[in-house]
């Protein structure tokens, strides 16, 4: 699933920059029938970890698991970031899949 984006809004007030993080992304529990054959489940695809980066310097990482919705919105508070810096979010899941994304601190 290659083209699974992964989308960042940031919002700066009073020091503090929020940064949300958008991952198009299934999020598979393994325990779903397959709508194609009741025997069998849809298999697990989900994220493991996510990771933040300020100007190139890991800020913070979560370990995420298959009780995440689809889709999962993850927000986190940076203090000190200034305008021009540049946020990055990696995420690897279970199948070895990855995607990142990239935004400037407006």
């Amino acid at each position: 699933m290659a083209d699974m984006q992964t989308k960042i809004r940031t919002k700066t007030q009073g020091g503090v920059t929020d940064v949300l993080v958008l991952v198009d992304h299934p999020m598979e529990t393994g325990q779903r029938p397959d709508p194609k054959d009741k025997d069998k489940k849809v298999p697990a695809h989900y994220i493991q970890k996510l990771s933040f980066s300020l100007n190139g310097k890991e800020v913070a990482s979560t370990d995420l698991g298959p009780a995440v919705s689809k889709d999962p919105l993850v927000g986190i508070k940076l203090k000190g970031a200034k305008p021009g810096d540049k946020i990055k979010v990696t995420w690897s899941d279970n199948k070895g899949e990855s995607g990142s994304g990239e935004a400037t601190v407006g």
